[in-house]
């Protein structure tokens, strides 16, 4: 197969570094059939393409973080139609989302590793420092001669081969391709329209506005039940539900504050300068501002606290309705989408708040793909076998299975004269609406290949029936596209020398664990803004925040 982008010929380059890395050092890219740094074993998968993968059935050792929206990992529908068409068995391993990070770290320090391990989002520095250490696999070879969905993705995603590959020539993770328009700008906020139309109010333009109406919501019985049972403002901690910290949306009124990877959270570029936001006035603007908002009780005093399943409790609460905003992605964050209460639908989005300095982003992540989803540790006795299961998510319609149900009940084909999101002929319709705790898919739990493309080719329900993804494109479109700041001020995927990613791991964990930790006692008065602010910048100088920025510098500048 001849590649647009990523061509045999330059795939073969990287193979014969990695070889030569290997001549070197003693590790590198593995051959299909190889486990435990190198050690060959037999390769039983089937011809490349095929399915059943393997003839006898083969038992994968999978750990995964939770997932609010699916029941049961092990009776889930789409686990028993992969299974029957890999007839590959999965024993899962599955760790609270909220503490997804620590298990992941706590696991690679034991040496008790599973198989496969899938959606952490493993960093680069990650990536290199247990690659190296041969925990991680090369996948190189393994692309090379089972990737038969993998190289189409590759061929039609630009740059993606070269985010994807470390320095030293390795592919140690498989990415999630998501070109997904309203998820490059998903730091969002969501209002209850009800409350608002009740109070004579607008849908808030300005930090200002914002205040009044989240006061308005706690003093004025919006819900009219005559209990002060309304909570104005509510989210989860980062890492808990989509996009529902406090800073992934209202920081955005004071400074620039991505929070799209873990390994790129509250970066951006300016001037071709890497910047954090957690060192600027504006952060302390920010902390400041919430601060008001919840000593005053206009924040839920769970906020940093609660996961992603209470979230969703207290938006489904039963009776009368009590949230009165709140953070996330999409509406399914904190509310059942297409449930019995059908409150989804009466949430509208908040744009960009107007800061008092006048600063007013919409962050946004011009990547179409989430790097270090998926990889094969040195404990698979079968290599090939995991690789070959994970190459199947990358079929579209197995993408649409695991992401959205079964073909003919949860989706179907598109009928002639269709029209998709984007205008064009529709390839798909959706029958069922994302975001329902449910047991038929995985959510976004495995790799997908969803293109930009496939995406808005689903069908715009002509019956009058609400969707989902035609209400999250027109509010970003309409609400978030204009206030997006230009895409050179992303941070791109970097990798980074063995060095720097050794370096990199402890000083990047020992930060954004203080960040996180100190934006909640800022927040809730814990710590006073005025008397420990300069202490909270010396303790970020004492862990190293300017060589931590040095090495992302470094990495940046080899990229241009």
């Amino acid at each position: 197969m001849r590649w647009k982008r990523w061509s045999s010929a330059c795939l073969a380059a990287v193979m014969t570094l990695s070889l030569l890395l290997t001549a070197c050092s003693g590790s590198g890219g593995n051959a299909s059939g190889t486990n435990d740094g190198g050690q060959a074993s037999e390769s039983i998968v089937t011809a490349k393409g095929t399915y059943p993968i393997v003839e006898e059935k083969v038992t994968l050792k999978v750990m995964v973080p939770s997932e609010a929206l699916v029941e049961n990992f092990e009776t889930n529908e789409f686990t028993k139609w992969y299974e029957e068409k890999t007839n590959v068995h999965v024993e899962w391993i599955v760790v609270p989302q909220q503490s997804a990070s620590e298990k992941l770290n706590l696991m690679l320090a034991s040496g008790d590793y599973p198989d496969v391990i899938m959606r952490f989002g493993v960093t680069p520095a990650q990536q290199m420092i247990y690659g190296k250490q041969g925990v991680f696999l090369p996948l190189n070879d393994l692309i090379e001669q089972y990737g038969d969905n993998f190289k189409k993705v590759l061929d039609s995603n630009e740059g993606l081969a070269t985010a994807i590959t470390a320095p030293d020539g390795n592919i140690y993770a498989l990415p999630s391709i998501n070109d997904c328009y309203h998820c490059s700008m998903a730091q969002k906020m969501w209002i209850y329209k009800p409350w608002l139309d009740k109070l004579g109010l607008d849908v808030p333009k300005t930090t200002d506005e914002l205040y009044t109406v989240l006061k308005a919501f706690k003093e004025k019985d919006p819900n009219g039940n005559g209990k002060a049972d309304e909570v104005p403002l509510t989210g989860a901690p980062r890492g808990s539900g989509w996009y529902s910290s406090i800073d992934a949306f209202l920081m955005n009124s004071f400074v620039l504050n991505p929070v799209f990877s873990e390994s790129r959270s509250h970066m951006y570029v300016e001037d071709g300068r890497i910047q954090v936001a957690f060192d600027k006035p504006g952060w302390r603007d920010g902390l400041a501002y919430m601060n008001k908002l919840y000593k005053e009780g206009l924040i839920d005093p769970q906020i940093f606290t609660q996961d992603s399943d209470q979230l969703l409790k207290l938006g489904e609460s039963s009776g009368d309705p009590i949230v009165g905003a709140a953070f996330g992605g999409h509406q399914g964050v904190f509310t059942q989408i297409a449930g019995e209460s059908g409150r989804w639908l009466d949430y509208v989005t908040v744009p960009p708040l107007k800061g008092p300095n006048g600063v007013q982003y919409a962050a946004y992540d011009p990547f179409g793909y989430s790097v270090g989803s998926y990889l094969i540790t040195k404990n698979a006795k079968h290599p090939d076998v995991a690789f070959r299961w994970a190459d199947g998510f990358y079929d579209e319609e197995v993408s649409l299975r695991t992401t959205i149900g079964r073909p003919g009940e949860e989706w179907r084909e598109a009928k002639e004269g269709e029209i998709g999101i984007n205008g064009k002929p529709a390839k798909w319709a959706k029958l069922k609406e994302y975001g329902q705790i449910q047991n038929v898919h995985w959510e976004q739990t495995a790799p997908t290949n969803r293109s930009n493309e496939l995406r808005l080719s689903s069908a715009v329900p002509n019956n009058g029936e609400p969707s989902l993804e035609v209400i999250l494109y027109n509010e970003t479109k309409n609400n978030y596209d204009p206030y997006k700041p230009s895409a050179d001020m992303a941070v791109p995927q970097l990798f980074f020398t063995d060095e720097q990613a050794a370096e990199l791991s402890d000083l990047s964990k020992t930060i954004n664990d203080y960040v996180d930790e100190m934006m909640a006692r800022f927040v809730i008065g814990d710590a006073d803004l005025d008397k420990d602010w300069d202490t909270y910048l010396q303790t970020l100088e004492g862990m190293n925040l300017p060589r931590f920025l040095e090495i992302y510098q470094t990495a940046y500048d080899s990229k241009k």
